[in-house]
């Protein structure tokens, strides 16, 4: 099944609270005819729209082809949270790339919040706010975050974590069922899909070129290598492949290690003085199947969980709903007033891969719901890779991320299996 066009309406976006909130963007005509230019970037994410701003700004042709919207897939419907590192500890990655990789990927991380914080700063509507807190179900976990916030502050000279007990963090959250918790001052949310608007601005004013409705239907490599639209073929010297989830078969070598998997959120009436959260910060808990959600200017929760393994989407509100009344009970009676799902990808190790799959073919994806910082340095680390500076995309490159046992064709069942037995954890607290 493609899923560019499993769930949502051709060339619209979905009924979230980011449309219903976004800036005016403007409609993109599609691709007609053949072109010719430097570098042809598949997918209006922040991947696509970060890669085609810095490769404009070098002074090359660029031109994004996006089968829908700029910021219509996983860019213009994430939970929001500029979180810091990688998407694996410091730790894991130390044991197995060395000291010296681990420095430069925490570095790597660091410099991607501070673009996004840099670029959000200046566009309408992309509202950077600071603070992030991660909420643990056990003690043991809350041990384990005191650790190694006390290594990152000795070791990476990352002083932002504070601790907080099960007293600190039912006053922050306006819950009493985590242990305790912690708050990454260094940390960040935004309004998602303005910041993905902003980007699509910026690259534009650089010189590139942006054609919305124009899904890439075949890839054939080679120098030049050939894209085909339906209406429309761009004969390019390089290509970027920026489609994380929405992939499908453009290429084999990344597909093997990138799966698309569904997420969803809802986003309540206002609630006024109901609103649980103490200040204005975003969340995440400890469960594999994780719990995420903050407030937003006008009072409304916006809480992301639930699980669904097949390709359709759910009952969004139904799935929702249970893991936010399981957090926040007095909530039962709240309305929701919107509900949306979106297709991320995830790697085997839940790192990025960054991968080289023909000799002027770059891709990033599988951000493993780490992206809103680390896709949007992926699109300059990319554009370093083009210019010949190769050393940060090297770097992310040596991060493993193996194929999925079984290939494309075996992916979904064994991640079914493995998730329903997370999710089975979660459940029953293990």
């Amino acid at each position: 099944m493609n899923l560019l066009h499993a769930n949502d309406r051709p060339g619209s976006y979905p009924a979230s609270w980011y449309a219903a909130t976004a800036v005016d963007a403007p409609r993109r005509v599609a691709l007609r005819g053949e072109v010719c230019v430097d570098v042809c970037v598949v997918g209006g994410g922040y991947t696509g729209l970060s890669s085609a701003w810095h490769l404009a700004r070098q002074g090359l042709r660029v031109m994004v082809l996006e089968a829908h919207r700029v910021g219509w897939g996983a860019s213009g419907r994430n939970g929001g949270q500029v979180g810091s590192g990688q998407r694996l500890d410091q730790d894991w990655i130390a044991a197995r790339l060395g000291r010296d990789d681990a420095r430069h990927l925490w570095q790597i991380a660091e410099s991607a919040k501070a673009l996004v914080c840099d670029l959000a700063r200046d566009m309408p509507g992309a509202d950077w706010r600071p603070g992030v807190a991660h909420a643990f179900q056990h003690m043991s976990e809350v041990e384990a975050a005191r650790r190694y916030a006390a290594h990152l502050a000795e070791d990476y000279g990352y002083d932002q974590i504070a601790p907080l007990d099960r007293a600190e963090t039912a006053g922050l959250l306006g819950t009493d069922v985590y242990a305790g918790g912690e708050l990454d001052g260094g940390a960040a949310h935004i309004h998602p899909l303005n910041f993905a608007l902003g980007l699509a601005r910026a690259a534009e004013a650089a010189g590139a070129v942006i054609h919305e409705d124009s899904e890439v239907l075949a890839l054939e490599p080679g120098r030049p290598a050939r894209l085909r639209t339906a209406a429309g073929e761009v004969r390019a010297d390089h290509v970027i492949l920026a489609c994380n989830g929405y992939l499908g078969g453009l290429d084999p070598k990344v597909a093997a290690r990138v799966m698309p998997i569904n997420n969803f959120i809802v986003a309540t009436e206002p609630l006024g003085s109901r609103a649980p959260l103490s200040r204005p910060v975003a969340v995440a808990d400890s469960r594999f199947v994780v719990n995420y959600w903050r407030q937003t200017p006008d009072g409304r929760l916006l809480f992301g969980g639930g699980e669904s393994y097949g390709w359709r989407f759910p009952d969004i509100p139904a799935t929702v709903r249970k893991p936010m009344l399981q957090v926040y009970p007095q909530l039962a009676d709240a309305r929701i007033d919107h509900a949306w799902g979106g297709t991320l990808a995830i790697t085997p190790t839940r790192n990025p891969c960054f991968i080289r799959p023909q000799p002027n073919v770059l891709s990033a994806s599988g951000y493993s719901g780490h992206g809103v910082a680390l896709a949007t340095m992926a699109g300059q680390i990319m554009a370093e890779a083009i210019a010949g500076q190769t050393a940060r995309f090297d770097v992310m490159a040596r991060l493993p991320t193996p194929r999925f046992p079984g290939g494309t064709l075996l992916r979904h069942p064994v991640l079914v299996l493995a998730m329903t037995w997370f999710a089975l954890r979660d459940r029953l607290g293990i």
